[in-house]
């Protein structure tokens, strides 16, 4: 170790009996810590001692920012000496329903001039609800030579001409990752800006984007990088040209595919699944836009080996499913829409006995259309009596039952993820009209390794006293059209001793129930409440108490002087923002 690293250590501690305690020799330390990967796990390690926390300083390379404004790239670049990788995270998760101005900040341009002189060799970076511009992209093209992956997920405020950029100068680039995002879609011609001698690509994908796609370019790029794994195009990718990138991709392992919308010929429809069935090591496929039982036996010959099917843009129905999933014997992950029905989900029940994850998504339709069932509590009972492996659940639906769901989670007690999403605010148990209480009672007490809940329906203090009393594991916590009075938040705040994530809306929580929780505010990482009966000088008096929180109110010209319409509130050892927008009121 030279002199400068060895200068930074401090000297052994002595122990309550004055006794020297013994570590390891920092050469095996550093070592060992290589190994640590959990980023929760790399935290711990640097709370044992003075020589374990230097330790971990000199030897992570990754960093994961839950929370862009909880500490500033200065404080980071003093802590962490070597990083190569970085995940951050921005705006509140509530911005993906409209509730927070798109100028709210979380900006990624400071960041980069920092790793820019502190982390030359940075490589990976992987963003999330960030704002990133052009001129961003650029400077990242042209400021880390060894640059390999970007990853942009939910983020905003770039275009097409961001990516040529990233395109044109990453010469090492190994994965580009673009999910989601609110983007400046100008044209379709980024892709031919990776130079022709550009061979290292391993996943490639831009199913979010709306243009057309050069496709020349693409296939090019598609030959020439042999090592590519992963590769998702976006609806601008015809079914023909989608055959031609599969006979010069078959090693991949993961494909989202384009549009489905072209009739084909029935010749045309076997060479497809030919190109297929030449995809041996696949086990994810997505895409899938506008396809049709007539389109489906083209891919059974490459469902055998997948493990995750998205099927989160395509409108199939119960008949279609139940031709697919037999076909599909290995399934863990699953996402569909609410066109399957109840049959739909039937067919999962009976044909996906390894399946961890479901998530059901609404059909984009006129919400107000009733003649649309959807999903009801005879579906998810029905998957989870033949997949009592389920893990995660996400489950949009317009009727629920208390007694369904006790149900479910008798059948699938190993929950980790529940998110029950009943469409219709305020919705009572439809057959009896009682609300929805028990229902989340018998969640929180059978699934004990609960980590993330999303409640709804009609809603009484009761839920959150059952959460408070029992979910002692639960990390997150999503709220919305729920509760009775502030009694419910305190439960909460006091029960849950993991809790990191609460987000409220539209629910009758004020003062009171803010002001009871202030000190367990500190220990997690955000509370968000919009709608709520919250008012300015309840948010200044939690200020006041703690410091070292920052409490944000986003206030809108029309907004009432006296009550806080929507507040944000977050631990940060970096102090108050410096790029807060004038209707964000930090006080």
């Amino acid at each position: 170790m030279d002199s400068k690293r060895k200068k930074d250590y401090p000297p052994e501690e002595e122990d309550e009996d004055n006794r020297v305690v013994s570590s390891f020799p920092d050469e095996i330390l550093e070592r060992v810590l290589v190994f640590v990967k959990s980023h929760k796990d790399r935290s711990s390690v640097s709370l044992v001692c003075k020589d374990w926390y230097s330790a971990e300083r000199w030897s992570r390379t990754h960093v994961f920012i839950g929370n862009c404004y909880s500490v500033s790239p200065e404080i980071l670049i003093r802590r962490f000496l070597n990083i190569k990788s970085v995940t951050i995270k921005g705006k509140p998760r509530f911005s993906d329903f409209s509730l927070v101005p798109l100028d709210w900040g979380a900006s990624i341009h400071s960041w980069l001039l920092v790793f820019a002189s502190a982390y030359p060799s940075l490589e990976e970076l992987k963003l999330k609800r960030m704002t990133v511009s052009d001129e961003s992209l650029e400077f990242l093209a042209q400021s880390f030579l060894h640059f390999k992956a970007l990853s942009l997920q939910v983020c905003d405020g770039f275009s097409t001409h961001g990516l040529a950029a990233i395109a044109t100068h990453c010469k090492n680039l190994t994965e580009l990752d673009i999910q989601e995002n609110a983007i400046d879609d100008a044209e379709g011609r980024w892709l031919s800006c990776f130079p022709e001698s550009f061979t290292s690509l391993e996943l490639l994908n831009f199913a979010s984007l709306q243009s057309e796609v050069n496709f020349d370019a693409l296939e090019a790029l598609v030959v020439r990088c042999k090592a590519l794994r992963v590769l998702k195009v976006n609806r601008g990718v015809t079914l023909e040209q989608l055959q031609r990138l599969l006979a010069r991709a078959s090693r991949l392992t993961e494909l989202g595919t384009g549009s489905f919308s072209q009739e084909l010929a029935p010749q045309r429809c076997e060479e497809l699944a030919i190109a297929f069935s030449n995809c041996k090591k696949l086990y994810t496929l997505s895409g899938l836009w506008d396809v049709s039982s007539l389109h489906l036996p083209a891919l059974y010959p490459a469902c055998t080996s997948l493990t995750y099917l998205n099927l989160s843009e395509a409108c199939v129905q119960s008949t279609e499913l139940s031709k697919l999933l037999p076909n599909c014997p290995n399934l863990r992950r699953l996402w569909v829409l609410d066109s399957i029905e109840d049959e739909g989900l039937e067919v999962v029940g009976s044909s996906c006995p390894l399946l961890e994850e479901l998530r059901v998504f609404p059909v984009e339709l006129d919400p107000f259309d009733m003649e649309h069932v959807g999903v009801t509590e005879k579906g998810l009972i029905a998957v989870s009596c033949g997949c009592s492996n389920l893990h995660y659940v996400l489950f949009f639906c317009r009727q629920m039952t208390n007694a369904a769901v006790a149900t479910v989670v008798q059948n699938c007690p190993g929950l980790t993820h529940f998110r029950l999403c009943i469409m219709t605010p305020h919705e009572p148990e439809y057959l009896t009209g009682e609300p929805m209480d028990e229902a989340f009672g018998s969640v929180v007490k059978t699934c004990t390794k609960l980590q993330r809940l999303s409640i709804s329906g009609l809603l009484t203090d009761l839920t959150f006293e059952y959460i408070g009393k029992y979910a002692k594991n639960l990390e997150t916590l999503s709220v919305a059209f729920a509760g009775s009075s502030d009694l419910g938040m305190k439960c909460v705040l006091e029960g849950c001793p993991k809790l990191r994530k609460l987000e409220i809306r539209d629910c009758p929580f004020g003062n009171e129930a803010l002001l009871s929780g202030f000190e367990k505010c500190e220990s997690m990482r955000s509370l968000w409440m919009s709608a709520c009966k919250v008012t300015m000088n309840g948010c200044r008096l939690l200020a006041g108490k703690m410091p070292r929180l920052n409490v944000e109110v986003i206030k809108h010209d029309e907004s009432d002087e006296l009550q806080a319409e929507k507040v944000y509130v977050y631990r940060s050892v970096a102090g108050p923002r410096t790029d807060a927008p004038s209707f964000v009121l930090t006080l």
